[in-house]
């Protein structure tokens, strides 16, 4: 095995795989790696879900296809998921990896340095995720910058009726343009405030001053009809519509 790799910050692993095998392998990949440490390990995804849901995990090794539920209808029903990386034999999933916004998809059997190359961009997005945090810990600034080229384009974050996830992008939509910015979901979510900003879909942050209408599971902002997930819909309601009904 290579050296041991020297960071400041260490990530809570949690690996969730039916073959103990495989859990033994990538607990030994962890551990030779000094920026990640092993929270715990799990043989199937219901076991995995209540693991998370009593300790904290900064990153999830998930196996793909495990009796039961799959690592990717797991993933579907966690409302704030762990950094995940996906794990599998098979490369058909990649695609559906991508739409679930994970860190990356490693193919078994896994090498150190294809694994250590995902940990690396985990490490990243962890820590692009906590200088956003940070940055909205005091005052919220009334605008943001988004990179445009070799330039930076100055934005008013009250003027965004809606931000939409593209893979590794963003699309920023305003009344009269849009904007793409090579950003994560989860980190313009942490960025923008969360008084304003509601998630109605694991594809959609939405402005809740620019909503026009909800009707059923649609949402109308101006001329954009956008989703709205069942299990969102009850929270929005509570959080947002119930506070300002008229006509109970």
């Amino acid at each position: 095995m290579e050296d041991t790799i020297k960071s400041n910050k260490t990530l809570r692993c949690l690996v969730v795989d039916d073959e103990p095998i495989v859990r033994e392998g990538m607990v030994d990949l962890i551990n030779n790696v000094d920026f990640l440490s092993v929270a715990g390990t799990c043989a199937y995804a219901m076991e995995a879900i209540t693991f998370l849901q009593a300790n904290p995990v900064d990153l999830l090794f998930l196996d793909v296809n495990m009796p039961y539920l799959s690592g990717l209808d797991m993933l579907e029903t966690l409302e704030k998921p762990p950094l995940t990386i996906l794990t599998t034999a098979y490369s058909e999933y990649a695609l559906e990896g991508f739409r679930l916004q994970v860190v990356d998809y490693l193919l078994k059997p896994i090498t150190f340095k294809r694994f250590y190359q995902a940990a690396l961009k985990a490490q990243q997005t962890f820590q692009e995720r906590e200088l956003a945090q940070n940055a909205t810990k005091e005052n919220q600034s009334p605008f943001l910058y988004v990179k445009q080229n070799d330039g930076f384009q100055k934005i008013i974050w009250n003027d965004i009726l809606y931000v939409e996830s593209m893979e590794n992008y963003v699309k920023i939509i305003f009344a009269d343009k849009q904007l793409i910015a090579h950003q994560t979901m989860t980190s313009i979510e942490e960025m923008l405030p969360k008084d304003a900003f509601f998630k109605i879909h694991k594809s959609f942050l939405v402005n809740i001053y620019h909503i026009d209408s909800i009707n059923g599971g649609r949402i109308f902002v101006g001329n954009h009809e956008l989703p709205l997930s069942r299990h969102r819909k009850d929270e929005l309601l509570q959080s947002v519509v119930y506070k300002n009904l008229i006509g109970r």
